[in-house]
């Protein structure tokens, strides 16, 4: 059989698989895959104007690597047919009967169509180099999905290699042994207060992996994620692994939208043991634990609070460190409620550009108002409410009342079609 030498295939292949952190039989995968692309690259230039080639064509056609040997070898699978029409698919009885007389119509036969050394031209070489490098991205992409998919959601380590605009791009690992690949942390996906310099190590929140064929990391991963808050939490916190201790919300905003306003967390807590606290549990004695994940988010300000089934206690919780006087839960039904506090208490309770009253709205799910209470007027609010509810009422009525006679109206349509389909002649 011929055979396309190719000098310096056995070490070709292992540096691929070395650098790439392949193994070597994804490597030679696309490298056959690749041979092939050039082989039909060799065969479209030899046939310009003399025939046609479908898309699937050389679908019979596969590359055999010899590594022992350094090169390669075309070989085609053809069906043995009477009359050859299409000597790339067919071979004719008489011929293949000169070697094996046994053959017979309708059989399949694999027979060497490999170009000599010199036919396989520039063109097709340069076609193969450029699939081989397309293939071998896609092998890399694959294998990455495969080996992060099950890790979304989960804290990686991770090192700083480098920077593109406003990305940050890093290694990370899936495990112990496990060769790295790259990560991006994006520009929103930051911490303010971090300092990414190059081999730095930061604790990183697998967000996404990302599919398909586009360019850089399919590895998304965050500082700012509400994940990662919960990681270190529950890998400081002996009781939140063991189950005594459970987060039931948390509310993150890592990057605020005034450069006024500092990275602030709101973590809620429960337990079912009495003897349990919670929150103390949270942030350990002389503050020991809560400390470690404060300074794993370069200084973020997390408060622990504790969360009640009772919305109104759950409410005043969420605004610490503000004490609140009264919550009063005006409409349950649109999640809408007015938290009065002292008047020097007002700051506290909104917080720095709102951001307090902003993180407890969303950790607890309710509209927050906060009120002087010396200065709010009972009678004038529930007047305004009811008024509100009342006219909220109405225009669900009329709605509902348009939608009955729009059904009517159909209703009487089609009754009225249905009549004149009796009515018509025979």
């Amino acid at each position: 059989m011929s055979m396309v030498s190719l000098p310096g295939l056995k070490d070709l292949i292992e540096n691929i698989s070395r650098e790439r952190n392949l193994p070597r039989v994804a490597v030679q995968a696309a490298l056959r895959e690749a041979l092939l692309k050039g082989y039909e690259r060799y065969r479209r230039a030899q046939n310009l104007d003399k025939q046609h080639f479908d898309e699937d064509f050389f679908d019979n056609f596969e590359v055999e690597l010899d590594v022992e040997e350094e090169g390669f070898r075309v070989l085609a699978t053809k069906t043995i047919v009477e009359e050859v029409n299409d000597p790339d698919h067919q071979i004719s009885l008489r011929e293949v009967q000169e070697v094996a007389e046994e053959a017979q119509l309708g059989s399949e036969v694999v027979l060497d169509v490999t170009p000599e050394q010199k036919e396989f031209g520039r063109m097709a070489a340069m076609q193969t180099k450029q699939v081989l490098a397309q293939k071998l991205r896609d092998q890399q992409r694959q294998m990455i999905q495969e080996e992060f998919q099950d890790l979304e959601g989960t804290v990686l380590q991770a090192r700083v290699l480098r920077f593109e605009r406003q990305s940050v791009i890093m290694a990370v690992s899936s495990g112990f042994g496990q060769p790295e690949v790259e990560a991006e942390l994006p520009k929103r996906e930051q911490l303010p207060n971090d300092n990414y310099r190059a081999n730095a190590t930061f604790k990183v929140y697998l967000k996404k992996v990302s599919q398909g064929q586009q360019r850089g990391p399919q590895l998304i991963v965050s500082r700012a994620d509400a994940g990662l808050v919960v990681y270190l939490f529950a890998n400081e916190v002996p009781e939140i692994e063991d189950e005594v201790v459970r987060i039931v919300a948390v509310a993150r905003e890592a990057n605020p939208p005034s450069r006024y306003v500092g990275p602030r967390t709101k973590i809620a807590v429960d337990t079912l043991e009495r003897d349990v606290d919670p929150v103390g549990a949270c942030i350990g004695a002389r503050g020991s634990r809560i400390q470690v994940v404060v300074n794993e988010l370069r200084g973020e300000k997390i408060d622990v609070i504790r969360w009640s089934p009772d919305p109104a206690t759950y409410i005043a919780n969420a605004l610490s460190p503000a004490r609140v006087d009264e919550v009063r839960l005006m409409d349950p039904e649109s999640r809408q409620t007015h938290v009065l506090v002292a008047e020097d208490q007002l700051s506290l309770a909104i917080g720095k550009e709102g951001q307090n009253v902003r993180l407890a709205a969303r950790l607890t799910g309710w509209k927050i108002d906060i009120k002087d209470r010396a200065k709010y007027d009972y009678a004038a609010e529930d007047a305004k409410f009811a008024a509100a509810a009342a006219e909220y009422q109405a225009q669900q009525a009329q709605i509902a009342q348009a939608e009955d006679e729009d059904e009517l109206d159909e209703l009487d349509e089609e009754f009225t079609e249905a009549m004149e389909v009796s009515d018509a002649p025979a």
